[in-house]
């Protein structure tokens, strides 16, 4: 078996991090030192891209204790979990259910979870760009100035023979020698100019997304990928068309483009967790943006033709495609033929096709992350929204429900479904309500947190930010609670239900299928000494332009986001024993800003609203 081989120090950058040595991978083989963040671009062997190799700069021995194998470009890439967040104050923290505490610093690496904190970003970048402005204004004054001393010394030199006949110009030539070609070459303004604009980077930096960020979302793009049977490369032109669709699921305004660069990133991501089926499509086209570009190299890329070559070769050893991973390996040795490191690879390979007699295998299979057994039919929800059949029963009424408020102005309700009973009320609230409700929960967002066991905790499941607000954060959030009550027939007043809860959505964010209502006495929704949760109303507090949907899964319908109307369903039988066909999901945002506010119902207070019955099918 071979010795591995890492990459070159100094010089040579293989795929991945500097400094952290090999890691041992199946059938003997092993990887390039896992990382991807270059800090420096020294003056190195270049590849025939013209792109500066980085250095490597070692902790421990570069070479690896493994017996032998083929190296493969590592799993790191990142700087650790965490990274930058915003250094403003931010809200109630979620805690149990419900419950506000007092003012916590905001999570980091968090920004991808909610759309609210992606457009602060997007103000943390506008002051970049006036940083950028001032840098580049410097810059063309510094340079101006040269092109100035640049053309008058030019000018003596058009008749250099006598040019020094003058005493004065002699004068001149010597004082420049002397002098004036030191200030120029040893000028400090350049890299003054560059200190200030790297100041002014470092005191944003905590506002700025971290490498959590970038990871959750390339794991974003990959979702919509998956669950809109969105194509790489029509992604990659910025088109939103299902592979066999007639038209696209969304015409952005201005579509736009991903690069090179921005592909081999996705792919990157998946490459460091094992997801060989997601990193071969992403890196392919990577790969094929970077061949069209070959001989420009843009200065914000940290990738190039060899980095994805490199991934996209053992990508595709790893999914079994050895033959495939020989020849990805050959290209790569045209533009670095002295990578040893690939060049073991390359023999290592050959050696295995010799010795292989069975055929190669079927390309990757999907990876299930969450092990969720209704994955299909969540996503065919999601893809084409499937309304329930209508039925005489099912029809749109004024409702008053017997209460004094509802009188002059009833709610407009459209009955979605029987079993389970599930009634969208249009007109729910008001542009002005919304808007108000959104500004107030909007300070206080953290990461939206799901039960598991007696505890709370964060999942790539449940991609969101929320906030819980109380009746008495503002008389339209009172003014809402009331509504619910005269609609709903229940009492919505604590401890018999909790506080508004007000969720932002973030990039591709969703909620795989899931019970609203508690399947285990062990579960956080029992601290409130309340019961369980009887019913939910969700009111959808703005439009998204695609995906979004709320999908029953058993039930076998989807409703799409409806601006300012509540969703109300029954979570449990009158029996007191939970609603299997209530099991719901939040499909991915594919496009827009999705905003909602629940409002959860507990079964104690409700006894004489909604009576028990002993018969398991009411």
């Amino acid at each position: 078996m071979l010795r591995c081989l890492p990459a070159e120090p100094g010089c040579l950058a293989g795929p991945g991090k500097g400094g952290v040595p090999l890691r041992p991978s199946r059938r003997g083989m092993a990887q390039p030192p896992p990382s991807l963040l270059r800090r420096s671009r020294p003056a190195c062997a270049a590849g025939r891209s013209g792109r500066p190799r980085a250095a490597a700069s070692p902790t421990r021995s570069p070479w690896s204790s493994a017996a032998g194998g083929v190296p493969d470009p590592g799993q790191g890439g990142g700087e650790g979990r965490g990274g930058g967040g915003t250094i403003s104050m931010r809200g109630l923290a979620v805690l149990g259910l419900g419950v506000l505490l007092a003012w916590v610093p905001p999570a980091p690496a968090e920004t991808y979870t909610a759309m609210l904190s992606i457009r602060q970003a997007l103000g943390a970048e506008s002051r970049l760009l006036q940083l950028l402005r001032v840098y580049l204004q410097e810059e063309s004054d510094r340079l101006g100035d040269l092109a100035r001393f640049y053309n008058k010394v030019q000018a003596l030199h058009q008749e250099p023979a006598t040019s020094v006949d003058n005493p004065l110009l002699a004068f001149g030539l010597i004082k420049r020698l002397r002098s004036d070609w030191l200030n120029v070459v040893y000028s400090e303004a350049a890299s003054e100019n560059t200190h200030e604009l790297q100041a002014g980077f470092e005191a944003l930096r905590q506002e700025l997304p971290g490498s959590e960020d970038l990871e959750g979302a390339a794991r974003a793009l990959m979702r919509l990928q998956d669950v809109y049977a969105l194509s790489v490369k029509g992604l990659a032109k910025g088109v939103f068309e299902p592979a066999g669709a007639r038209s696209p699921l969304y015409r952005p305004g201005q579509p736009v483009a991903l690069s090179a660069d921005d592909c081999f990133h996705v792919g990157k991501v998946a490459y460091d967790t094992g997801d060989y089926y997601h990193s071969i499509a992403w890196l392919e086209e990577a790969v094929d943006l970077f061949r069209l570009s070959y001989g420009n190299w843009n200065t914000e890329d940290l990738a190039s033709l060899e980095d994805a070559l490199d991934h996209l070769a053992f990508s595709y050893f790893m999914a079994g495609n050895i033959s495939h991973a020989l020849t990805l390996s050959r290209e790569f040795l045209r533009y670095e033929p002295g990578n040893l490191r690939v060049a073991r690879n390359v023999v290592q390979y050959e050696k295995l096709l010799e010795e292989r007699a069975a055929p190669e295998p079927a390309p990757p299979q999907r990876p299930n992350g969450t092990r969720l057994q209704t994955r299909d039919t969540y996503e065919e929800l999601c893809r084409a929204p499937r309304h329930p059949r209508r039925l005489p029963s099912l029809r749109c009424a004024y409702e008053t429900n017997g209460s004094p408020y509802l009188l002059l102005q009833p709610a407009k309700r459209e009955t979605v479904r029987l079993r389970p009973y599930v009634a969208l009320y249009h007109d729910f609230v008001s542009d002005a309500e919304a808007e108000t409700i959104k500004a107030l929960a909007g300070p206080w967002l953290q990461r939206s947190v799901v039960a598991s066991g007696e505890k709370q905790q964060k999942a790539e499941y449940r991609i969101s930010k929320s906030a819980w607000l109380k009746d008495t954060a503002h008389p339209a959030v009172a003014a809402l609670e009331r509504r619910i009550a005269a609609v709903t027939g229940l009492d919505v007043r604590a401890p018999y239900a909790e506080y508004l809860q007000v969720v932002n959505y973030g990039l591709g964010g969703h909620y795989e299928p899931h019970f609203d209502h508690a399947t285990s006495r062990k579960s956080p929704l029992y601290r409130m000494k309340s019961g369980n949760r009887i019913a939910t109303v969700m009111i959808y507090l703005s439009s998204v332009e695609a995906g979004g949907s709320t999908a029953f899964i058993y039930a076998n319908f989807s409703v799409p986001v409806v601006k300012n109307a509540a969703l109300f369903w029954w979570n449990l039988r009158r029996n007191g024993e939970g609603d299997g066909d209530t099991l719901h999901a939040a499909c991915p945002v594919l496009a827009g800003d999705k905003w909602v506010a629940n409002k959860w119902i507990h079964e104690h207070g409700q006894e004489f609203r909604r009576p028990c019955s002993p018969h398991p099918e009411d």
